[in-house]
């Protein structure tokens, strides 16, 4: 009911109407349960007057923030109301096969028998949706041997630009819990030299638990970050946002959010990008991303960061195997409402060589 709070108050004519009275709002005008039905369910001894037509802005039609729907009408112009439609409905659930233990028809089949019905995502070689009810999945046999882990379409998408190679020196500048860095140990065939930082020590303890259970055993936790000079081949900076493209993920995020939300991580953003530069060789790849829709976070950040440093340039993401519908101006953009991921962008960005 949270999600609903702007549409139904729109509804009931009143931004601060009690929990029976949303409730009963939900039921009828949402729902579409009779009103005398929905009255009773509410606890409410009649029903209450709803209004009828279309809500008059983006903002209560999806139920978000003034300031947020108008960030997304000045993002996505025409596309915004098909786009804010979708965070209203809750992501499927997403896998990562762990290809370093089995393929993607193998885990599929795997799940059936554990009675988890799947089918293969649309962009990512690795994905498999979750087809019916929700399962508890930690209690599956398959997610205890490493086969796989939960991670979104798009998020994989971020991992698989990194394009990392067995027997390479690869960093991950902003590992989490470590989903993306188990999918580079993987794709690195456990060899190499796999290194993962974040400031957030526990997270890091719980990413070593897990490279564990996927059996890579090459992965170097980092408890300080990387000193310049380290001549990586590839660098992923997932870095903090503001977090727009996952606001399907929780029905309350949107309204924890404050305009201050678009501008505040923009600082962090062009340092850990530039730590990023900093660290990879001549020749060698960063791939800087978010997992928001938001230019001062995303384009306006790698143009700054292109501008100071000449000796690196941008390339085609993905070239010869990610689809042109998942590019938007050089970059990787995807969404909920064009291709049922989070919302996620990522540039990139190479070393010329002689540098």
């Amino acid at each position: 009911m949270g999600l609903w709070r702007r549409r139904l108050g729109f509804l009931l004519d009143s931004p601060d109407a009690p929990p029976s009275q949303l409730l009963f709002a939900l039921l009828h005008g949402l729902v579409g349960v009779s009103a005398p039905e929905a009255a009773s369910w509410a606890g409410l001894e009649a029903p209450v007057p709803l209004r009828t037509g279309t809500p008059p802005s983006l903002a209560l039609q999806a139920s978000l923030p003034d300031w947020l729907a108008d960030h997304f009408i000045q993002e996505l112009g025409p596309e915004a109301d098909d786009f804010c439609s979708h965070l209203n409905v809750p992501g499927p659930i997403t896998l990562r096969v762990n290809p370093a233990r089995i393929s993607r028809e193998a885990l599929a089949a795997r799940l059936a028998s554990e009675g988890v019905p799947t089918r293969p995502g649309s962009w990512s070689p690795l994905a498999l949706h979750v087809d019916g009810p929700r399962p508890n999945l930690y209690a599956l046999p398959s997610l205890r041997e490493g086969l796989f882990e939960v991670q979104d379409e798009g998020s994989q998408l971020l991992g698989l630009l990194v394009e990392a190679r067995p027997g390479e020196t690869v960093l991950d500048l902003c590992a989490g819990a470590g989903g993306k860095t188990l999918q580079l140990g993987a794709a690195m065939a456990d060899s190499g030299r796999l290194m993962a930082y974040d400031p957030d020590g526990e997270r890091l303890d719980r990413l070593q638990q897990r490279a564990s259970r996927a059996g890579l055993t090459r992965v170097q936790v980092l408890r300080t970050p990387p000193a310049p000079g380290l001549n990586a081949d590839r660098v992923l900076a997932d870095v903090p946002c503001s977090e727009l493209g996952s606001l399907r993920r929780g029905p309350d995020l949107r309204f924890r959010l404050t305009p201050d939300s678009l501008s505040q991580h923009a600082a962090i953003q062009r340092d850990i990008l530039a730590r990023a530069g900093d660290v990879v060789r001549p020749g060698g790849r960063v791939v800087y991303a978010t997992c928001t829709v938001n230019r001062a976070e995303n384009q306006d950040v790698v143009e700054d960061f292109l501008r100071s440093r000449p000796d690196f340039h941008s390339v085609r993401p993905g070239s010869g195997w990610l689809p042109d519908a998942c590019l938007q101006d050089g970059f990787l953009f995807v969404t909920p409402h064009r291709h049922g991921t989070d919302g996620f962008f990522a540039a990139v960005l190479e070393r010329s060589s002689k540098g």
